[in-house]
């Protein structure tokens, strides 16, 4: 991770970040969120699911953002709102790639929009998303 300056991001600008989503990183989810919800963590429940299998949960899925968040602003970025639509399941064991894309910028408050789309390893878009990000002063 670098240090950025504000003036010299583009719009356009994108980063990506590519995870395999594994049993550990549900059972991490569950216990740090509380959210135990069996489609996530028992298999013989989320057999009879509309799914067939566990899925991620999608908070889960939506917070691999971050990463190419603060890859596009740099040391200090901070996350301020995020907008997400879910349109696919993540099941344990799928690949995910993170495609984010600066598309405006505020000079005056060091903000930028940044739009954001996941997809699985078939290529199937799984979620969809914009933050609104901020960079510090100085940067």
């Amino acid at each position: 991770m670098i240090k950025k300056n504000f003036a010299d991001i583009k719009i356009g600008e994108k980063a990506t970040f590519g995870k395999t989503v594994t049993e550990a990183d549900v059972f991490a989810f569950a216990g740090i969120t509380g959210d135990f919800n069996p489609i996530h963590v028992n298999s013989e429940f989320a057999k009879n699911s509309m799914f067939g299998k566990r899925v991620a949960h999608g908070m889960l899925t939506a917070s691999l953002v971050d990463q190419t968040l603060t890859n596009l602003g740099g040391l200090g970025t901070i996350h301020m709102s995020q907008t997400v639509r879910f349109m696919a399941p993540v099941c344990i064991g799928d690949t995910v790639m993170v495609s984010s894309e600066v598309t405006s910028k505020n000079d005056e408050k060091c903000r930028m929009t940044v739009k954001s789309v996941i997809t699985n390893q078939e290529g199937k878009t799984v979620l969809e998303g914009e933050a609104l990000i901020m960079m510090p002063r100085g940067n």
